[in-house]
């Protein structure tokens, strides 16, 4: 589809291996402020007074904010300087975890999640930059090494929020959060070259036109799908870990919860890999694969009842390990799919892309909770099983 946009050419500064580290390291510490409050909910449970289901919804409006952001905020990234929307948006997001953090009650708590979600979108805003700056037949590897700090981001933020929770209380996690935002506000100013915009469009045009790639391409449609299908899964899993591990008959704190993200960690690495795998042989090959062992790694879940404690500490670990690898490397092939699609949107490809994975993240965080609160962790590895075989199913048909 040949789009309306009044195209001017955009600035090409090098890609340079210190360029990309402030990239990853970007995307990583901004997309965090996503998963902070995760391994906390049992201590915030008890602190807030709030029921299992009340404090669920913490991470379901988190991760809704963020679903938001991307659909109304990142389709600016293509009528303007992404700098300058880079660095206004960290600047929010820093007044956003500091309110979370000094919140007095949970109503605040849950407005501030919001906001976080909403500005936390900023991560997607320097995906797309890294794509911009790569050269054609190094898209993937490029992407794939920015979105390996989006993941360690992601995955380490558990690890560390359930240690500085535990040591230091749950407020103390999202005020150090805010003052890595804002050193990091500082570097990015510096390091960061301007983007000229590639679309003329007003805004309300710009939002109509993700209609109009949405019914234009039937690969941002499969992409789409299947990636909000596998991160349900993701943050079901995720946004119920904790409680599940403060409960019998494991007793485990914040910190035990976070400690799970070296495992998904270890997955998250391999994503450089899965982009160049994609550029190799193709994403769709990448696909299949991957989305497999996201949902075989779910349903090893389903055995643990059967397993003493230390063995079901064991197996989740390894699941975790299984299912980050292949719902990240789905991730890295997806992007990679979606950007070669038309160069000029790729601000509101992502946006479509990125907006369906993170109403797959609500939904998760929402349907999860209730499935723990009415069938228990089997009920949660369930719905995870089938959500990524889902995905799976999405993946193997072809589309043009």
């Amino acid at each position: 589809m040949k789009t309306a946009d009044t195209l001017m050419k955009p600035a090409q500064p090098h890609l340079s291996s210190a360029l990309t580290f402030l990239l990853a390291g970007g995307t990583g510490l901004t997309v965090a402020a996503l998963y902070y409050s995760q391994p906390t909910l049992g201590v915030l449970a008890g602190d807030l007074h709030a029921s299992p289901r009340q404090i669920g919804w913490i991470p379901t409006l988190t991760q809704l904010g963020y679903a938001l952001g991307l659909l109304l905020l990142a389709p600016l990234g293509d009528r303007y300087d992404r700098r300058n929307i880079i660095l206004l948006k960290a600047a929010v997001l820093c007044v956003a975890l500091l309110l979370t953090g000094f919140a007095p009650g949970l109503g605040v708590l849950l407005v501030a999640s919001l906001l976080v979600g909403l500005f936390a979108t900023v991560a997607q805003d320097i995906v797309p930059a890294a794509a911009t700056l790569a050269p054609a037949h190094e898209r993937g590897k490029a992407v794939g090494t920015v979105m390996t700090g989006l993941l360690m981001g992601i995955l380490l933020s558990r690890v560390v929020s359930g240690f500085v929770a535990e040591q230091f209380g749950w407020r103390a996690v999202f005020v150090a959060a805010a003052a890595s935002i804002a050193v990091l506000g500082v570097v990015l100013a510096k390091g960061l070259p301007r983007f000229a915009p590639t679309s003329s469009h007003p805004y309300p045009e710009l939002l109509k036109s993700l209609a109009h790639l949405w019914a234009a391409y039937p690969k941002l449609r499969q992409a789409a799908f299947a990636q909000g299908l596998l991160a349900l899964g993701f943050s079901a899993f995720w946004s119920t870990l904790a409680v599940m591990l403060h409960a019998a008959p494991f007793h485990l704190g914040s910190a035990a919860a976070g400690s799970f993200g070296l495992a998904g960690a270890a997955g998250a690495l391999a994503a450089p890999f899965a982009g160049r795998l994609a550029d190799r042989h193709g994403p769709d090959w990448v696909l299949r694969i991957a989305c497999g062992i996201a949902a075989v790694s779910f349903a090893a879940m389903l055995f643990m009842p059967l397993l003493p404690v230390q063995g079901q500490l064991a197996l989740l670990a390894l699941a975790t390990l299984g299912f980050d690898l292949g719902v990240q490397a789905s991730l890295i092939s997806h992007q990679t799919i979606v950007y070669g699609i038309a160069p000029e949107a790729r601000s509101r490809l992502n946006a479509v892309l990125m907006t369906c994975m993170f109403i797959g993240m609500s939904l998760g965080g929402l349907l999860g909770a209730q499935a723990l609160a009415a069938w228990g962790w089997t009920g949660v590895v369930l719905l995870a099983t089938l959500a990524s075989g889902g995905a799976l199913l999405v993946r193997l048909k072809s589309v043009r």
